[in-house]
């Protein structure tokens, strides 16, 4: 079979080679899965630098979220047990860690369906609860996770603010259904959403990026609100001033969602319920804004690192290996 492979840590469009390879062996309690999509995210650049919090073996194959055939005929999602990820025609997964695709989605949708959407229901329903009539501000509101969390905020009748960078990211935005777009490029972020919100501010922010996004949620989080911490895509960690928090009244909650698998593991299937359902009534569909064959995942994964993408590309094992 063909697979993308990394046997060097470094940047994806430097390291990652395609090569053939030998299907990989299942485990004990894995399954083989025939790739049918695998969307690109951030974290399968941090891979690739040996930056993530999950440093598999080298060599490694890429991929972290795939729509998937069992043996058996099955269609399902999830996450690939590295080091055999998606990008390849064949992966392995932890049997009891898959999910069923979604009917209503394609294959590419249902792949998109799992980290992001998975993330932002934990992060607006668990952590920030997230009430019908609040202000939701979603950084980073065109890409693959805030795509997914400026959708759920609609679904669950929040108004939504999205910041975004850029006017082609500021249409996205507003196709997804923001009520507020707002282009850090163009616009004072901090001025433009206290306008919009009569000076109150948001009473949830979700944040993927960190950096310059963090303090301007610090300024904007309304009396008891919540600023959820997701990621870091900015590749810069703030550190909160506590004191802050404090005389503002507001909490920050951190969503590592993939900790639940372990902590609380039957909090996943039944967040796939929700999310099916939402899907099925057509609240919710992934952006998938490109699709790739094999040969493309390299430069995919080199373009969502830069930031360049909106929503997610979709890799295609199956439609040729050529780019």
């Amino acid at each position: 079979m063909q697979a993308w492979q990394v046997h060097e840590n470094g940047e994806p469009s430097e390291v990652m080679r395609l090569a053939e390879v030998e299907p990989p062996t299942p485990g004990e309690g894995q399954v083989l899965l025939r790739v049918r999509a695998a969307n690109v995210n951030f974290p399968d650049a941090l891979l690739c630098r040996g930056q993530y919090q999950i440093r598999p073996p080298l060599p490694f194959t890429p991929g972290v979220e795939i729509c998937a055939e069992t043996e058996d005929g099955r269609r399902v999602i999830g996450s690939p047990a590295l080091p055999y990820g998606g990008f390849a025609e064949y992966a392995v997964a932890d049997a009891r860690a898959l999910l069923p695709a979604p009917d209503s989605l394609d294959d590419a949708e249902a792949a998109a369906l799992h980290i992001g959407y998975q993330t932002g229901w934990f992060g607006l329903h668990r952590r920030a609860r997230l009430e019908a009539g609040e202000t939701l501000l979603v950084h980073a509101a065109a890409g693959g996770v805030g795509s997914a969390a400026v959708q759920l905020g609609k679904a669950a009748g929040a108004t939504v603010i999205g910041v975004v960078g850029g006017a082609e990211k500021a249409a996205v935005a507003r196709a997804l259904g923001c009520d507020v777009v707002v282009d850090r490029r163009a616009e004072d972020v901090v001025a433009r959403v206290k306008e919009a919100t009569g000076g109150r501010g948001a009473d949830v922010i979700y944040d993927p990026v960190g950096g310059d996004a963090y303090a301007q949620s610090a300024k904007l989080v309304a009396f008891e609100g919540r600023i959820v911490v997701v990621g870091f895509t900015s590749g810069t960690i703030p550190s909160p001033a506590l004191n802050h928090a404090l005389v503002k009244n507001y909490s920050i909650l951190g969503l590592h969602w993939g900790l639940y698998r372990t902590k609380n593991p039957e909090l996943v299937p039944h967040c796939h319920e929700r999310l099916t359902e939402l899907a099925a009534r057509g609240a919710i569909r992934p952006l998938v804004s490109e699709r790739v064959p094999l040969g493309g995942a390299a430069d995919a994964v080199r373009r969502v690192a830069d930031g360049r993408t909106t929503g997610r590309i979709a890799v295609l094992p199956q439609e040729g290996a050529a780019a």
